[in-house]
């Protein structure tokens, strides 16, 4: 009598390897000239690459990419509501600011003006988270700087 067979196929890949992704990427780069430009760039001019690298070792570039990810982070967090409302919102009083034009005859209030003022309760409700803002804005200014934005962010250590 015959003995069974051990044959075990290998399973079929699903996901393509680390090399097929990176062939796929320098395809794409060379399909788009991005390749090209690169090249070209570094061999007609090698001046231009040493600029190029000189200016990204520097600390301005270095305090540009950690600021950058530092407003990354934090506008992570923001919902894109709320962030749409506040532009919205900065539009509209920009335009508010625009379409009143301070005229020369505009006169001070005086007394009695200030105290309609301190009586009008919708300027009072407008006003009133304004001033809860400003005062948020002020104490967070007032807290030290953190030595390292991203731990203070996420928690996690880091060395940048």
């Amino acid at each position: 009598m015959a003995e069974p067979l051990d044959f075990k196929p290998t399973p079929v890949r699903t996901q393509a390897t680390a090399r097929e992704e990176l062939d796929r990427l320098v395809e794409t780069l060379h399909r788009h000239g991005v390749l090209r430009l690169a090249n070209d760039a570094v061999a007609a001019n090698q001046d231009i690459a040493a600029i190029v690298v000189k200016g990204l070792e520097t600390e301005g570039a270095r305090n540009l990419m950690q600021n950058l990810s530092a407003l990354a982070m934090v506008l992570g967090k923001v919902p894109p509501g709320a962030v749409y409302k506040f532009a919205e919102a900065l539009r509209e009083a920009a335009r508010a600011l625009e379409s009143a034009p301070h005229e020369a005859g505009d006169a001070a209030p005086g007394v009695r003006g200030v105290y309609r003022l301190l009586n009008d309760d919708e300027l009072w409700q407008t006003l009133a988270p304004l001033a809860r803002a400003v005062g948020v804005f002020g104490r967070a200014m007032a807290r030290p700087t953190p030595e390292k934005p991203i731990t203070a962010h996420s928690g996690k250590q880091s060395d940048a």
